[in-house]
């Protein structure tokens, strides 16, 4: 009977892993902020991430699923391609937010247009309108620079929606790569308010793919040329376009073209941000960078502003008439988003930053065509001095609202009375880690000014308080604290564990403090001993909580976390978690797929994703809200199948070595052994027999590197199977 009931335990065990799947349970909402910050931590989980392991992606065949391994597969195509995706839809396809017809730089240019410009570039039709004319004058002029033509029907915006639901109206056409008039939304289902989190999320997704795409040349038949500081598209001695050299824009024709206008829209949005979005206590305002004081009264953006649409014309975009102030919070990762995408813009635009070959490249499209050049060029200020200016403002509104400098931390919500600061009393764990990382490139990029001290400083107070209030001593991070009160008592998730090893390695890196090296690491040990599910290759995203519930924030906090200690913390194991959690989770959420990844239609690339023209439910390729997964085995809990013994392992993590205790409760031969996260067993520690009762076995790592292990335990017809860390 006894080992008829081991076999009933097993088999009921394999048959719950095999059916434990992510099941998608919303799919009718897109929050623009959550998705892009998806967006960018999995494009920095791309690419970026393969490469810093040494994966040569030339080897790569979007075609042939998982070769030449999975690791390099899914960050160099998946990640890659479902980070893509996702810009493209909100910036080009969905239509959810406002059209660059009506962006600021596009009205200036328009108005200076001679009489008669009405109609010139759209078919010779006067509309009454310059502004639609002044687009397609730029974005022609953008396809010449990188010799490719636009796609036709595009919806190009210069600021992002809020929500929308990603229902296309409409069945994708066969042809919707060259014609995007079929990839729109809803218009009447979306959620006409603009949120600084949502705008500077998808800025800094832009910056991302532009950088990468703006940043070598290429010739006529598509080959890539490296720069040099010598070879450009320019003229001789003119920031001008030579049309004969054979040299062009960007890395290839179409990364030549978007990279052009993902910047456009870039700049476009930060400068609708500072002339139209600034908020002093009483209305909206402009902010100017060049004189901007907060002691001199605050002007910051607000948490939402609801726009108000009218129609203009037949075959004209919507033009918003109204904006609204609706919560006039300021909120901390709202100002750290777009503090994050602005700093990184800066870097691009830098003309006095020659570090690597790509910023060659950048000169020759920051020097007056095909945008302007830096105020330090021309004594006219242009979108380097755009976004260095508006980093300033939004570092200075965040120290004057939301630093409490008695605690040294940030806070999650401020605002104003009577034009004072209000700042609120708590700070998430999330907030935290993320304001640490970006204020570690603002260090960087104020290299030199009064500024970099101060945001050292903050640097520094941040990962300490972190640390110090926000870390567990008997395990792990809480998930926020109260000023004066003291940290929460809710159950933790691996969220508030990822954003700390976030923030922390990030600190790290910058100043070299070993404590916060130490101490990311140990947010990591802790995320992996207590959240992680080997078997099931995914993470419970609640402490005990079987039922994981996954959202693109949850995951893009995660991803980075992993991504992180892979790279800073040297947890070589990382990659292939990472790989395992998403080939699990977020292949099970992305919605539908382009060519590009491999999708031609009947799912050819064998991913279980479908081509977009055959997702059943005219679901754009888009992440699903949510998705759940019942972990039918829990983190560190034992992997049984029969619990006729109690096996301890303490302490765990282990540095040196550690304790298997053992309470046998009939006298049978112990086989204990160590495997390695393949399962690979690198150990055999003792195969003896032993008697009833309580027994202590000394386990020594004996030169095994620090990683994931499991010590296996079997006493007759008992198997227990525990996860390690060893440091």
């Amino acid at each position: 009977m006894k080992t008829l009931g081991t076999l009933f335990l097993a088999l009921l065990l394999t048959a719950s892993i095999a059916q434990a799947q992510v099941v998608v349970t919303s799919t009718d909402n897109f929050n623009t902020r959550d998705q892009m910050l998806l967006a960018n931590e999995i494009n920095e989980s791309g690419e970026p991430f393969a490469e810093a392991l040494g994966y040569d992606l030339d080897l790569l065949d979007p075609m042939v699923l998982n070769a030449p391994d999975s690791i390099s597969y899914t960050l160099g195509i998946e990640n890659y391609e479902y980070s893509r995706y996702l810009l493209g839809t909100v910036i080009s396809r969905s239509g959810i937010g406002l059209h660059m017809m009506w962006a600021p730089m596009i009205a200036q240019m328009a108005a200076m247009e001679p009489e008669g410009f009405d109609g010139t570039f759209t078919g010779g039709i006067a509309n009454g309108f310059n502004e639609d004319d002044e687009l397609m004058k730029n974005i022609m002029h953008f396809g010449m620079l990188a010799n490719q033509m636009a796609p036709a029907n595009p919806w190009p915006q210069y600021a992002d929606f809020e929500n929308g639901d990603p229902h296309l109206a409409q069945p994708a056409a066969p042809d919707f790569q060259m014609d995007f008039s079929t990839l729109r939304w809803d218009r009447d289902l979306m959620d006409k308010t603009l949120n600084p989190g949502a705008m500077g999320q998808s800025m800094m997704k832009q910056y991302l793919w532009a950088q990468d795409m703006l940043g070598a040349f290429h010739d006529g038949d598509d080959n890539g040329i490296e720069p040099d500081g010598i070879i450009t598209p320019d003229s001789v001695g003119s920031p001008n376009f030579d049309p004969n050299n054979n040299v062009f824009y960007g890395g290839n024709n179409l990364d030549g073209f978007i990279g052009q206008v993902l910047t456009a829209e870039a700049i476009n949005k930060t400068m609708f941000l500072i002339n139209s979005l600034a908020y002093d206590g009483t209305g909206l305002v402009s902010v100017d960078p060049a004189t901007y004081d907060p002691a001199n009264g605050i002007k910051y953006f607000p948490h939402r502003i609801s726009v108000t649409e009218s129609p203009v014309g037949e075959m004209l975009p919507p033009q918003a008439t109204q904006l609204q102030v609706t919560d006039a919070g300021s909120d901390l990762f709202d100002q750290l988003s777009y503090l994050w995408g602005t700093l990184n813009y800066k870097n691009m635009m830098d003309p006095d930053n020659s570090s690597h070959p790509a910023h060659l490249a950048y000169h020759a499209v920051f020097d007056g065509n095909p945008f302007p050049a830096s105020m330090s060029q021309t004594g006219v200020p242009g979108p380097f001095d755009l976004m260095m200016g508006t980093s300033k403002i939004l570092f200075m509104n965040l120290m004057a609202m939301h630093f409490d400098i008695t605690t040294g931390t940030f806070v999650n919500t401020s605002g104003l009375t009577g034009g004072i600061p209000q700042p609120g009393n708590e700070i998430n764990t999330v907030n935290a880690g993320y304001i640490t990382m970006v204020l570690t490139k603002m260090v960087q990029e104020f290299a030199g000014t009064p500024l970099e001290p101060m945001a050292l400083e903050a640097v520094n107070s941040q990962a300490a308080f972190i640390i110090g209030s926000l870390k567990d001593p008997s395990g792990g991070y809480y998930n926020g604290y109260t000023l004066n009160q003291g940290a929460d008592n809710l159950v933790k998730t691996a969220v508030s564990q990822a954003a700390a090893a976030r923030g922390l390695y990030a600190a790290y890196s910058l100043t070299g403090n070993a404590d916060y090296l130490d101490a990311a690491d140990d947010a990591y040990h802790y995320l992996i001993a207590n959240y992680y599910v080997e078997a099931l290759m995914a993470f419970k995203t609640e402490f005990g909580n079987e039922l994981a519930t996954y959202t693109p924030f949850n995951f893009a906090v995660i991803a980075g976390g992993l991504r992180e200690a892979a790279l800073v913390g040297g947890h070589t194991e990382a990659a292939a978690i990472y790989t395992r959690f998403f080939k699990k989770v977020a292949n099970s959420m992305q919605l539908a797929e382009f060519d590009a990844s491999g999708e031609t239609g009947n799912d050819s690339d064998k991913d279980g994703i479908p081509y977009l023209t055959e997702q059943p439910d005219q679901l754009a390729p888009v992440f699903a809200a949510e998705a759940k997964l019942n972990l039918v085995i829990s983190g560190v809990e034992d992997v049984v199948t029969n619990n006729e013994h109690e096996i301890t392992i303490y302490p765990n993590p282990v540095n040196e070595g550690a304790f298997i205790a053992i309470q046998v409760k009939s006298a049978s031969d112990v086989f204990i052994e160590t495997l390695d996260i393949t399962g690979k067993r690198v150990q055999t520690i003792i195969n003896q027999p032993m008697t009833e009762g309580t027994h202590q076995i000394s386990w020594k790592r004996n030169g095994l590197p620090g990683g994931i292990y499991f010590v296996r335990v079997k006493t007759g017809n008992s198997t227990v199977t525990r996860k390690v860390i060893v440091l």
